[in-house]
């Protein structure tokens, strides 16, 4: 307590004596009102579920649909993915830019953009998973609807993460909302697999597989009546799995809708009851040029970027692998639910974790929990092996969600602290570490499926040549733990440790404490 007596006298304390401020928000309004309901908090959480869903299903499956069931080439897939992704890691600072020109409504500043894109979303998305009649222009056809994708997905994601800022002021309170939104979307993520996997999984089971690759390059290594034999169940196969994957489509969909409404009906948003009418809104260019320049955001932003990349390239490659690389072929929807509910479970554990030793040490004990187990799978693919990995997995995946949503609120307030007069610029951080990673995703998965093509993908094999499983093995197990140990190099050198951020938490009560002090002599003054 001796430090939280002293940080008034400190340089830093001076800067938050702000000259004459006059306020919107009533004097009276204490922390104490900012404290949250678990119900308020379950249904913030259930408004990021169905971005997750979504993006698990497309994260797991929508490279072999593209490969398998569309049937585009690899390298177009590889551009579709590319394209795409970083088509929505460009879109993120422009949403970002027309969030910070939004007006308060009466439902709040970020609540409209994400009730207002959710329809748009919903149908964007199911035409992602629908082929379209016709061949030639697919690839057009995948690329326009996975940017739109990402286009809605973002104007719903970007005010959303930065929704988190102003659920309350109390640095606890939001730890325990992003507690809540990561087991969420966790879950979220299970769901979306579970229910992408388990109907879509009839279509890439090894009983759809003649004894011979159904290639175009194989069918003529039979006579005339077994290569229209072949042909007839190819079609009948790529019928089946096509309507499968519309379905599961059309079920996420509806559960984007139902999560909107509950957060719609469950959450209010609220400004900060100190922030000051002298303060002014950052131009657009101005605040990304402070951001920019804010240490333990770049450094924060560069360490899991790394680390986001590496579990992107397991979640893109991991069904591609199962099916191509060490035969699970059968097995994978289970493994990867295991993966998934061992996520669910561990993220009260490293939320324990990061509030009992900091989340610096839980951001380092969780990841690198992931590496020597993926090593493991490549060089003994059995199917005990798988599930031991998987929930070994499931531990590194929880705290890659639940840690930089934990301690993107610190740096924020950090920056508070830098620049006291300064307000609309938490949307700049959330959109700028998400164009970020996205970017860097987009990269590594447009490189990961022209690997395959240089490989020699065969587009609709049940059986692929053996350079296309060695490259699949270095994408599951050599990739990712390259990335993962450049993260948590760069990591080291993240600044905001527990000291620092409860120095920070003094200095911003100080800093409201002071401001109602200020408002309330003002009240005096005026009424006599």
């Amino acid at each position: 307590m001796a430090k939280g007596e002293n940080v008034s006298h400190t340089p830093a304390g001076k800067l938050l004596k702000p000259p004459e401020p006059s306020f919107t928000k009533p004097p009276h309004q204490t922390v104490l009102d900012q404290k949250l309901s678990i119900c308020s908090k379950l249904c913030f959480a259930i408004g990021g579920a169905p971005n997750q869903v979504a993006g698990s299903a497309t994260a797991f499956f929508l490279q072999i649909y593209l490969l398998d069931v569309a049937q585009i080439n690899p390298f177009q897939a590889s551009m579709v993915l590319f394209i795409g992704k970083s088509w929505g890691a460009v879109s993120d600072p422009v949403v970002g830019f027309f969030i910070t020109k939004s007006k308060w409504t009466r439902i709040g500043r970020l609540m409209p953009w994400m009730v207002g894109c959710t329809p748009f979303v919903v149908v964007s998305y199911f035409y992602l998973w629908f082929v379209p009649p016709f061949t030639n222009g697919r690839f057009v056809w995948y690329l326009g609807f996975y940017c739109l994708y990402q286009t809605l997905i973002t104007c719903f994601h970007v005010p959303y993460s930065a929704l988190t800022m102003f659920l309350s002021t109390d640095q606890k309170e939001r730890d325990s909302a992003t507690a809540y939104r990561m087991t969420l979307e966790v879950l979220g993520t299970l769901v979306g697999a579970a229910i992408q996997g388990q109907i879509v999984a009839s279509a890439h089971t090894l009983k759809n597989c003649p004894q011979h690759n159904m290639s175009v390059s194989h069918l003529g290594n039979g006579s005339g009546a077994e290569i229209v034999k072949r042909i007839v169940h190819s079609q009948d196969f790529l019928s089946h799995a096509k309507e499968m994957y519309m379905i599961a489509a059309g079920v996420i969909g509806g559960v984007f809708l139902i999560c909107t409404v509950v957060m719609f009906l469950g959450v209010k948003e609220r400004d900060d009851p100190y922030i000051s009418k002298t303060e002014k809104q950052i131009p657009f260019h101005k605040g990304f040029i402070l951001v920019m320049r804010h240490g333990p955001y770049l450094t924060l932003t560069a360490a899991f970027l790394f680390i986001s990349v590496a579990i992107q390239l397991v979640q893109s490659n991991f069904v591609l692998f199962c099916t191509h690389a060490v035969d699970l072929r059968d097995h994978f929807q289970n493994i990867v639910l295991t993966i998934l509910v061992s996520a669910v479970v561990s993220i009260p554990l490293w939320q324990w974790f990061l509030e009992r030793f900091g989340k610096k040490k839980a951001a380092f004990c969780g990841i690198t929990w992931i590496m020597p187990f993926t090593v493991m799978l490549v060089f003994i693919p059995n199917l005990v092996v798988a599930y031991v990995v998987a929930v070994s997995s499931g531990l590194s995946v929880a705290a890659s969600l639940l840690l930089p949503w934990s301690m993107l609120p610190d740096v924020v307030d950090d920056f508070r602290l830098a620049n006291p007069y300064c307000k609309g610029y938490e949307a700049i951080f959330y959109s700028f570490y998400v164009f970020f990673t996205k970017f860097a995703a987009g990269i590594s998965l447009g490189v990961s499926t022209l690997c395959l093509e240089f490989a020699g993908y065969d587009t609709g094999a049940c059986r692929q040549p053996d350079q296309v499983a060695y490259t699949l093995k270095l994408l599951i197990g050599a990739a990712p733990v390259a990335f993962i140990v450049t993260g948590l190099l760069i990591l080291l050198l993240y600044p905001i440790s527990e000291d620092v951020r409860l120095r920070n938490k003094l200095c911003l009560e100080e800093l409201r404490k002071q401001s109602g002090i200020s408002s309330r002599t003002l009240e005096d003054l005026s009424n006599p």
